[in-house]
């Protein structure tokens, strides 16, 4: 089964790909999409959809995972982060991929064994399971790829069952 992970973001959406067979994760790619601040609001999601399509195009995941919102104090960068996410939302739909949304604290407990996990032990985690020398970096890939691991671990114990 091959998942996308998606850590949303306006500024910079994080995306992380992997292949889970056999209990055992296979990393695909990873990395982030980034718009230019001196964009127009709607030419910097249009940026966010071209390069989600792209990355659909070319490694047909079977399934999106996709970092629920968490409370952010400042409202502005919310709405941002959420139009984001909608971009995310709406490119995986179209093309047919189920779509399951985890909490920050599902995350964590999908990946690490353990809901109030640090960003630290979760990105270890990561790091082990993907058999990798370093943390993946930036923190926004990193964060994708563990929606991407979280879904592969609950898709194994019956769906979105955190």
């Amino acid at each position: 089964m091959v998942v996308m992970g998606i850590d949303p973001g306006f500024a910079i959406l994080g995306y992380g790909i992997v292949n889970y067979s056999g209990n055992r994760f296979q990393l695909i790619d990873y990395g982030v999409i980034t718009t230019s601040a001196s964009l127009p609001l709607a030419n910097r999601l249009l940026v966010l959809e071209k390069g989600l399509v792209e990355l659909i195009d070319k490694y047909m995941p079977d399934a999106v995972s996709v970092e629920d919102l968490f409370f952010n104090n400042n409202s502005k960068t919310a709405i941002k982060v959420g139009q984001g996410r909608g971009v995310a939302l709406l490119c995986a739909a179209r093309a047919g991929i189920p779509v399951y949304e985890y909490t920050p604290l599902q995350v964590k407990q999908g990946v690490t064994g353990y809901g109030r996990a640090d960003k630290v032990q979760v990105q270890h985690m990561v790091k082990i399971l993907l058999n990798l020398e370093k943390i993946p970096k930036p923190d926004d890939a990193a964060d994708a790829l563990a929606a991407a691991i979280c879904h592969a671990h609950c898709s194994r114990i019956g769906g979105n069952a955190l």
